[in-house]
């Protein structure tokens, strides 16, 4: 795994946790009702809004790194098995 694509596998983990929190938090604080944190709503969701664009474009990454390379892999393996010589009878 290159350096990049770990990277990447931390940021992802360490913004879903934050996001775990807000979602089930943001569901309460709706359901209170109280005015004084309704009004607050936009904030929290433009947050939200952040949070699920930042983990969609670093798990899109991650998706795509893991398909790439197996492409990869399978030319690899295909190129080198078919280079290989036949095993006389």
């Amino acid at each position: 795994m290159t350096k990049w694509a770990q990277l990447t596998r931390k940021r992802h983990r360490w913004i879903a946790i934050p996001m775990l929190i807000m979602v089930p938090l943001s569901a309460v604080l709706r359901l209170s009702g109280n005015a004084n944190v309704v009004k607050d709503f936009p904030a929290i969701d433009a947050v939200q809004s952040i949070l699920i664009l930042l983990l969609a474009l670093t798990g899109g990454y991650l998706y795509l790194f893991r398909l790439v390379n197996k492409k990869k892999r399978q030319r690899r393996t295909g190129t080198v098995a078919s280079q290989s010589p036949t095993s006389s009878q």
